[in-house]
């Protein structure tokens, strides 16, 4: 551990007020039990605790080749919280961005420029037969690709927390971003793929099969190393009931026939085999959700672009059914509330994000897109 980490680590240790931490989960808890009774769920801490000591901000790019640097980057997000008071829980993952699976099956990474300070992907094959060269393979070494740096990480993370024991009790690990199948489907095939959904179907279904058997067998080596929560866990800051956190962000171009046929199954099947949890999406995804929201052991729901829903179905398929969303912009929840809408007390306005304001429609879209492309 270098010296600037173990001087922030120190710091972060001595700003944490277990009393604080534990009102404030006791809240989030209540909440995802169903005993929250108020319009928006929007928890923040009673006061603000500034660093003692300069916390440098650390790139993505910078962090995914050395483990102090992704401890710090981490951690920063936690002492960050303290500072501004906001009401997320501490919390802290190996942030290697979506290729972790892809990359057990050999595709080649993507690493941004490094000014655009974000996450890496992965290239997809965007080759049918390379789709049918990974079915003959077989499961991959799960502990192949990036998966060292992946679980050295979380073990480093493990053994801060053996020094430091308000950060081990109140600063969450939380797992890595393992994607859901149909994502992962894309991002090992490419966009051929949903021409292939109708050309060769069979060989969707059999990748899905792979990919989620992956799936299954990464995440128990998880939590050989980072055991899931006996109750609930904490993801993003956010605590929900389960364990995991799928990603359908591919499932904003499936009708709700195809949802059902390609997504839905093997989504399903994480779920049962962990116990439940939350799924995320980005994008439209009112058409899909009234069959989304009928899958056992979900939780909760997590989205990221209300503007592109009808809100009004999403609540019919989530909060009336007694599932949860959590990490909603508050201006979403905010509409909501005023049009009198009841939310039955199963709404999470993520104020961590006040910053988001409901975005532009119309023609002053179309001048902001034009002048971001400089058109």
């Amino acid at each position: 551990m270098n010296e600037t980490l173990r001087k922030c680590l120190d710091d972060l240790e001595a700003r944490i007020d277990p009393a604080e931490e534990e009102r404030l989960l006791g809240e989030w808890v209540a909440f995802a039990d169903g005993h929250f009774h108020g319009s928006l769920f929007a928890p923040q801490r009673t006061r603000k605790s500034p660093p003692g000591v300069d916390w440098p901000h650390v790139r993505v790019n910078a962090a995914l080749d050395d483990y102090d640097l992704m401890a710090l980057q981490q951690y920063k997000g936690c002492s960050d919280l303290l500072a501004g008071g906001g009401g997320n829980l501490m919390a802290v993952r190996g942030n290697y961005g979506t290729g972790i699976i892809p990359s057990l099956f050999g595709v080649e990474p993507f690493v941004m420029p490094d000014d655009m300070d974000t996450l890496p992907t992965n290239k997809p094959f965007n080759d049918v037969e390379a789709i049918r060269g990974l079915l003959d393979a077989g499961m991959p070494d799960i502990h192949g690709g990036m998966a060292p740096r992946v679980f050295e990480t979380y073990s480093r993370f493990a053994a801060i927390g053996r020094e430091y024991p308000k950060i081990d009790r109140y600063v969450h690990s939380y797992h890595p971003d393992l994607q859901g199948p149909m994502d992962l489907c894309e991002l090992l095939w490419g966009s051929s793929l949903f021409y292939s959904l109708f050309e060769e179907p069979e060989l969707v279904k059999a990748l899905l099969e792979l990919v989620t058997q992956t799936y299954i067998v990464f995440m128990r080596a998880w939590t050989d190393i980072v055991p899931f929560g006996e109750d609930g866990n904490v993801h993003w800051g956010l605590y929900h009931r389960g364990n995991i956190v799928l990603r359908d962000d591919s499932a904003m171009n499936f009708s709700p026939d195809m949802f059902q046929k390609f997504i839905r199954p093997y989504d399903q099947r994480l779920l049962t085999e962990f116990g439940g949890g939350v799924i995320h999406f980005c994008g439209k995804g009112d058409h899909y959700v009234p069959s989304l929201s009928d899958m056992d052991d979900l939780f909760a729901i997590n989205m990221s672009q209300p503007e592109l829903n009808d809100m009004e179905v999403i609540f019919q398929n989530t909060v009336d059914k007694g599932i949860a969303i959590i990490g909603l912009p508050p201006w979403a929840a905010e509409e909501a509330v005023a049009a009198g809408r009841d939310l039955h007390g199963r709404v999470h306005a993520d104020v961590c994000e006040a910053a988001y304001a409901p975005p532009p429609s119309g023609p002053e879209a179309v001048r902001r897109m034009t002048a971001t492309a400089g058109v």
